[in-house]
C-alpha cells in the first residue's frame, strides 16, 4: 500500500498534463530547428565552419556561396522541413501550432549547438508558414523570385517575401489570429537578423546573388 502511494503521489496531476506537454512541444520543436544544418554540411563537405567563410552566415544561400548547389538545395530542404514538421506533428490548438513553429525558427536563429549564432530563419519561417497559411507562402515564393531576379538582392528578396506573408494571411485567413500575430512577429525578427544586410544594402556594398558559387574557400588534401 505505501508502494502505491508514494508512486501515485510522484504521478503528474491529469490537469497539469496538457500544459507539461506543450511545454515539451515547445522544447522539442526548438531544439529540431536547432539543429545546425548549414554548419554541419561545412563540416561534412570540406571539414570547414561556414560561420569564418562568405557572409559567415548559418543559412543555405551562404552554403550555396562556399559549397555549390550540391549541398544548399539539401540545406534548405532540411531547414524548411525543420519549421513544418513541428507545426504538422503538434496537436490541433491553434497557439500551440504556432508556438512550436515559432520555437523551431527561434531554434534556427540562435541555436544552442553552435553558440546561439545560427541563420537567418527565412527557410525555417517558410516551413512553418507552409504548414500553417500554405496559400501566403505560396504567394510569398514567386515574390521572392521576381524580386531576386529583378534586384540580384537575397537579403532584399527575402524580407520583400516574408512582408507578404501578414498581409496574404489577413486577406485570406481573417479568422486565424493567431497565426496572423505569429506572422507579423517573425516579419520583426527576421527584419532584426537582416539588420547588418539592411545597413549594407543602404550603403551599397550588399553582395548580389551570383549564379555561381564564389569564395569557395581552398582545402589541402590533408584537411579532406
Amino acid at each position: 500500500m505505501g508502494v502505491h502511494r508514494g508512486a501515485a503521489h510522484d504521478q503528474v496531476p491529469a490537469q497539469a498534463r496538457p500544459a507539461l506537454n506543450a511545454v515539451l512541444a515547445i522544447l522539442a520543436a526548438y531544439l529540431l530547428g536547432a539543429t545546425p544544418t548549414s554548419y554541419i554540411a561545412g563540416k561534412l563537405g570540406r571539414g570547414i565552419d561556414l560561420r569564418e567563410h562568405g557572409s559567415k552566415n548559418l543559412g543555405a544561400t551562404n552554403v550555396y556561396r562556399i559549397l555549390g548547389w550540391k549541398y544548399a538545395i539539401p540545406v534548405a530542404l532540411v531547414d524548411i522541413a525543420k519549421g513544418a514538421v513541428p507545426v504538422l506533428l503538434a496537436p490541433p490548438q491553434s497557439w500551440l501550432r504556432v508556438a512550436v513553429g515559432a520555437a523551431a525558427v527561434l531554434g534556427h536563429m540562435f541555436s544552442p549547438y553552435v553558440r546561439f549564432k545560427g541563420g537567418k530563419g527565412v527557410a525555417t519561417a517558410a516551413g512553418m508558414f507552409l504548414a500553417l497559411a500554405p496559400i501566403a507562402v505560396l504567394i510569398a515564393i514567386p515574390i521572392w523570385g521576381i524580386c531576386l531576379w529583378l534586384t540580384g538582392y537575397v537579403s532584399l528578396s527575402s524580407i520583400i517575401a516574408v512582408l507578404s506573408v501578414p498581409v496574404s494571411i489577413a486577406l485570406l485567413q481573417p479568422h486565424s489570429p493567431y497565426v496572423f500575430w505569429a506572422s507579423v512577429a517573425l516579419v520583426a525578427l527576421i527584419i532584426f537578423a537582416h539588420r547588418r544586410n539592411i545597413g549594407r544594402l543602404i550603403a551599397g556594398t550588399e553582395n548580389r546573388f551570383r549564379t555561381r558559387p564564389s569564395d569557395r574557400p581552398s582545402v589541402r588534401p590533408t584537411d579532406r
